[in-house]
């Protein structure tokens, strides 16, 4: 799997709470309703019950974000909420059940079925992976490894046609064809991943081949990656930033502009596009004051009029920070449109720091968009080498990163070297090493909001520290294979099931909700 920022690090743009358990749903839904070749009329959504998926499904929007995905909307369409009862009224079923996935060993597994007007079916083995990546390891029992990202073909063929087959598909896609095969009981299976999407008629005529018993296409649900990294590790992206003379930003920019084959102009203006998002958040969360919460009343409005008024006991730029995440993190309670960064459960603390930080010493807009890229970098070496979902690594993978990656941004963006953004990132993982991932009752909100508040806050004594000289011994590298590590010791009840930690408080248990 090759990450991109866009559509693993600083995205997607979506409505909140979850990234791995909305967002990825979402996707997850469409790339299987894209294998249907008639309109849906049922989808079925098994859950394994060892895993997160069935406890907080529903407290984390992952019903209405299956159901958007399935019936072709896009997530942020303001019906978001309505969803299942309008899919209800238009004669789609949405069916969700908790049960056993025969050797499910991931706690976000989901089994779906989906069944077209036509009469069509397609079962789909997929998983939500964290930051809201997804993985599809099944289509309709053979084993397949997809991420959405391309315009795969499969196609089910009687074995003995198999050759004559993939004659007929050289010709038709004109050129070498890379191709994965499987046999079993007489029949083969062909996974074809391509760039482009196939033209009709060229998947009639494979359909059409003597032999062929079905021909599926799938839609990429993300950015289609073409291209090969400039780096997988910390080490190298350093490496490459001595060699070219830049900062952080500019490998950032260069590395997405290469795993996309798209120009930087675009790179450029499509984390415009994303830092637009993380703007309006914070200011709906202050200013709108969001009351589509289940636990939490908004108080980010009140902190940041209250630090503007001199009311707080210390104030300054680490309480405008720590405002500014809890109104976005208020706004993604609310199902409101956010930009995952890396994940929803963490997209207050990028924006907080990075904007506030830019208010302080008057930065450009430019200076802003860079900044994201800077965070940008540091993310990258976490989706490669480890994972964005608390639901396998705790709150240190979600909330910890985004400290790091809000770290690393401060340090860079005021004359910092991309060493020593480095460092400041590894330090603030450092401390958030082992942080549990404990939502009470499910939601994404306690204790959610106030870590991204706290985060947003210590980005800048990170940096700091850093910047003050405080010389750093680990490399981010290892820091971050160690943060996976511990991540992976975490028992189940620590992991985003609402099953240990603050979960288990008995006010917690009892707080009503408010919606």
């Amino acid at each position: 799997m090759s990450s991109s920022i866009f559509n693993d690090v600083l995205g997607p743009v979506m409505r909140g709470p979850s990234s791995s358990h909305t967002a990825a749903s979402f996707r997850i839904a469409a790339l299987g309703r894209s294998l249907l070749k008639s309109k849906l009329k049922k989808a079925e959504f098994l859950f394994d019950r060892k895993g997160s998926y069935g406890e907080v499904f529903r407290q984390q929007g992952s019903d209405l974000a299956f159901a958007a995905g399935a019936s072709g909307w896009e997530i942020t369409d303001a019906r978001f909420s309505d969803v299942l009862d309008i899919a209800l009224v238009e004669g789609r079923i949405i069916d969700f059940q908790i049960g056993e996935i025969p050797g499910s060993d991931h706690p976000n597994e989901v089994l779906v079925t989906m069944t077209g007007e036509g009469g069509d079916k397609v079962q789909i083995l997929a998983r939500s992976v964290g930051g809201g990546a997804i993985e599809v390891t099944k289509l309709d029992g053979w084993p397949i490894l997809i991420t959405g990202d391309a315009h795969d073909l499969f196609i089910v063929a009687d074995r003995k046609d198999h050759e004559r087959l993939i004659a007929d598909l050289k010709m038709c896609i004109h050129g070498d064809v890379s191709l994965s095969l499987q046999e079993e009981r007489g029949l083969v299976h062909i996974h074809v991943p391509c760039i482009h999407r196939l033209e009709k008629g060229i998947l009639e005529k494979l359909q059409s081949s003597t032999g062929v018993r079905s021909v599926k296409t799938v839609s990429p649900v993300v950015f289609v990656c073409v291209g090969n990294p400039l780096f997988t590790s910390a080490e190298e992206m350093l490496k490459l930033s001595v060699e070219r003379g830049s900062g952080l930003a500019e490998i950032a920019l260069s590395y997405e502009s290469e795993m996309l084959c798209l120009p930087k102009e675009e790179i450029w203006k499509e984390m415009s596009l994303r830092l637009e998002i993380m703007e309006e958040a914070s200011r709906a969360g202050i200013e709108d004051n969001p009351d589509g919460m289940k636990l939490l009343r908004p108080s980010a409005g009140k902190i940041f009029r209250a630090e503007k008024d001199g009311r707080l006991p210390v104030g300054g730029l680490h309480a405008r920070a720590m405002a500014r995440a809890l109104a976005v993190m208020h706004v993604n309670g609310s199902k409101g449109v956010i930009c995952a960064a890396p994940t929803a459960g963490s997209a207050g603390v990028i924006p907080g720091a990075l904007l506030s930080l830019a208010e302080e010493k008057g930065f450009t807009r430019e200076e802003k968009i860079r900044g994201l890229f800077t965070a940008s970098a540091i993310g990258l070496i976490v989706a490669i080498r480890a994972t964005f979902a608390a639901e396998v690594a705790g709150c240190q993978a979600e909330i910890g990163v985004a400290g790091a990656m809000a770290s690393a941004a401060v340090l860079e963006l005021t004359g910092g070297s991309p060493r020593q953004a480095l460092d400041a990132a590894g330090v603030f993982l450092q401390n958030s090493m082992g942080s549990i991932c404990d939502p009470v009752q499910g939601f994404v909100e306690i204790p959610c909001h106030t870590r991204n508040g706290a985060a947003a806050s210590s980005a800048f004594v990170c940096a700091d520290m850093v910047a003050g000289g405080y010389s750093n011994s680990i490399p981010f590298d290892e820091t971050v294979d160690a943060m996976y590590s511990v991540g992976k010791m975490l028992p189940r009840e620590l992991r985003c099931t609402a099953l240990g930690g603050l979960s288990l408080c008995p006010t917690a248990c009892s707080l009503s909700h408010l919606n």
